[in-house]
């Protein structure tokens, strides 16, 4: 079997070029592979479980932006929250 350089449409690849590729490839799917197990352990919440939770603690408009922690961020990229 003969080696052939790594290529991508028909244009050769550079070595770094192909790991450099291959490591943003495997990111952005361990990045959707984070966010649907996110998803899947966030509990169902029914309307009526919902209005005993406000009822009891009010709604997120009801408190100050400090007592959140964004989680967005740690969701998306798996940093640390700030």
């Amino acid at each position: 079997m003969d080696w052939k350089e790594p290529a991508i449409g028909g244009h050769p690849v550079e070595a770094n070029q192909l790991k450099q590729l291959i490591k943003d490839s495997l990111r952005e799917v361990l990045r959707e592979e984070r966010l649907k197990l996110c998803q899947v352990l966030i509990p169902y919440v029914s309307d009526k479980e919902m209005q005993e939770i406000q009822a009891k603690l009010g709604s997120p408009a009801d408190h100050k932006d400090t007592e959140f922690i964004n989680m967005t961020d740690w969701v998306k990229h798996g940093t640390r929250p700030q």
